[in-house]
């Protein structure tokens, strides 16, 4: 008799305060929810449901059954998750929601790595710029740069990712390299419109946090187009280093103003659950945060490269 089957089967008749609505959730019928009911009755000897033409409700047998038994079950998933945890395999299905850059650039091949790496493992990976609703959308993890933005779900801040400023040669060649932060309202700036900051960038000036207003001299809220108009030579963007460190490197792009320091991009990990991230959650997280410190290892040994170089 699989006793924790009967008594999931008796909370979630009372949860749904119906036997059908009880059949149509467990993906059984309701003759079935019935008989279940029927057995664990027996089994304990007592009354547990009153059927009325409204639904059903729990007896006193039924309420203190169904209070030991959402315990139970409680326990059952703890134990089932300690166990998942020891071992090294992956599986289930996720749907993961990821911003448009991030997406392609670091989630894209990181999750077609795991998809390769754990057969058992189905990914279903949305592209999306806009804040979506982890719990009212189905999402089991969702990755947010900037803020959390008001959509239901709980998160968590996972990483800060180092900004810059930059342009291409010839645009600065053309209109001239600034100097100071106040330099910065003769050149045009290229927004990416769901930027909360608008026409200013935030740095720190002696110590203190400052908005420095900027010229805009484009906007738009595709972050494909924004590089577009920067490799174009429309104006100057504020983007995060490591995602630009190639072009950096081999001088298609140019920082500007690199000894102020900018606002990090905080990076936000967003999931249903109250209980926190489950093994294969945080597998994804963990590989994102591989990724970026790897990157910002080869980017500080560069630096170091540069520095000996020039001593």
């Amino acid at each position: 008799m699989d006793r924790l089957g009967l008594l999931k089967t008796l909370v979630t008749a009372l949860d749904e305060g119906s036997l059908s609505r009880a059949a149509q959730r467990q993906g059984i019928t309701q003759s079935a929810v019935s008989q279940q009911i029927r057995q664990l009755e027996q089994s304990l000897g007592h009354q547990l449901l009153l059927r009325t033409a409204s639904g059903v409700r729990a007896t006193h047998a039924g309420a203190t059954t169904a209070q030991h038994a959402r315990q139970l079950l409680l326990a059952y998933d703890a134990l089932e998750r300690d166990l998942d945890n020891v071992s090294d395999r992956l599986s289930g299905r996720y749907s993961i929601s990821v911003g448009t850059i991030l997406g392609r650039t670091v989630f894209g091949p990181l999750l077609l790595d795991m998809s390769q790496k754990f057969p058992d493992l189905d990914i279903s990976m949305g592209i999306d710029d806009r804040y979506v609703d982890v719990m009212r959308e189905g999402y089991d993890l969702a990755i947010r740069a900037g803020h959390l933005g008001n959509k239901g779900g709980y998160g968590r801040k996972i990483a800060q990712l180092d900004t810059v400023l930059v342009a291409t040669p010839d645009y600065l060649n053309t209109h001239g390299r600034p100097d100071t932060l106040n330099d910065l309202m003769r050149l045009k700036f290229i927004r990416y419109n769901l930027e909360t900051t608008g026409n200013t960038i935030r740095a720190k000036t002696q110590g203190v946090w400052v908005d420095t207003p900027v010229t805009l001299g484009f906007a738009a809220s595709d972050p494909q187009v924004v590089m577009q108009a920067l490799e174009n030579g429309v104006g100057f963007a504020k983007a995060v280093r490591f995602l630009v460190e190639d072009k950096l490197a081999d001088g298609s792009l140019e920082q500007i103003l690199p000894n102020i320091e900018l606002e990090q991009k905080d990076i936000f990990a967003v999931y249903p659950s109250q209980n926190g991230l489950d093994k294969c959650q945080n597998a994804i997280i963990d590989g994102f945060l591989d990724i970026v410190l790897k990157r910002r290892d080869t980017i500080e040994r560069t630096k170091d490269h540069l520095r000996l170089a020039l001593a």
